[in-house]
């Protein structure tokens, strides 16, 4: 009879246990390193081209804004009036290239102004508290109880038309804004255990508020900052269209998209190629701003 033999099977051997593969460090996801979106550099891009307006105007647009050829008026844009031209005869893209500082400065203001009272503000309401973060919280909740527009409109009329003081009356309307998140980050850092530490280590209360409070409380006001630039211009654009802003001549935005709503039919490029500019700069200012706060997170 035959006895059948037993052989032994050979065991496979183990695999190594699979690991996630470690990505390099340039795509990484959170490294300084990591490629943007390509739509954040778009944004950049019209941002610094913009800027570049205001700074050399010359340089893109060298003949006069405020000059005009009356034969050459109300041409359709091509290649030697890239926007065309108004009823004056003016190139269009030269006042819009022109008129880069005036809104650009002014939301500059605005913005100053609105960062500048609402983070002192918020500052003094969250680090004292009591019966002073009280009150000062209670101003704040009237101003954002007021529409933007109208409180603008309201300071324009207490101190007169013009850019500037369009500006500051944009400024003060987002002084609640600034000073709401400014208070609420103050609150939020007083009550991490480094600055009780700090407090536990003998350091006076300004000691605390300059050296730790403060300088991490900063960063989402920069992002709103941002955000309220893009805001500024538009609302400064806003006032302008209204006649509140820049008198005419000057190549003011607003003003631009309000001198051709009266040729909308015949001439679109008037009004229409100027507010594509203002949307343009001002979506890419809140592309940033979006940026700057998830880094903030």
């Amino acid at each position: 009879m035959t006895v059948p033999v037993l052989t032994t099977l050979p065991v496979p051997v183990n695999p190594e246990p699979e690991t996630d593969a470690v990505a390099p460090a340039s795509v990484r996801p959170g490294t300084p390193l990591r490629a943007l979106p390509w739509g954040l550099y778009l944004a950049i891009s019209v941002v610094v081209l913009a800027v570049l307006w205001a700074v050399i105007p010359g340089v893109f647009a060298p003949a006069d804004p405020l000059t005009g050829a009356p034969a050459d008026k109300l041409l359709p844009p091509s290649a030697a009036h890239w926007f065309g031209t108004d009823t004056l005869g003016r190139d269009l893209f030269g006042r819009v290239v022109h008129g880069a500082v005036h809104s650009l400065s002014g939301a500059l203001i605005a913005v100053t102004v609105g960062l500048g009272l609402g983070t002192l503000i918020g500052a003094v309401a969250g680090a004292v508290g009591g019966i002073l973060d009280d009150v000062l919280m209670r101003i704040v909740d009237v101003l954002l109880a007021i529409p933007g527009l109208l409180l603008s409109l309201s300071v324009i009329i207490l101190l007169g038309f013009g850019t500037v003081n369009a500006a500051l009356a944009v400024g003060l309307g987002s002084v609640a804004a600034f000073a709401r998140l400014m208070r609420a980050e103050v609150a939020r850092v007083r009550r991490t255990e480094y600055v009780e530490a700090a407090y536990g280590s003998g350091a006076t209360f300004f000691a605390v508020l300059r050296r730790h409070v403060l300088p991490n409380s900063l960063t989402p006001i920069v992002a709103l900052a941002a955000l309220q630039f893009g805001t500024a211009i538009l609302a400064i654009s806003t006032l302008g269209f209204l006649g509140y802003g820049a008198p005419p001549p000057t190549p003011e935005w607003g003003l631009l998209i309000a001198e051709g709503r009266n040729y909308i039919g015949t001439a679109w490029w008037l009004t229409a190629l100027p507010g594509l500019v203002v949307v343009a700069v001002v979506l890419s200012a809140n592309r940033i701003s979006h940026r700057l706060g998830r880094n903030t997170r």
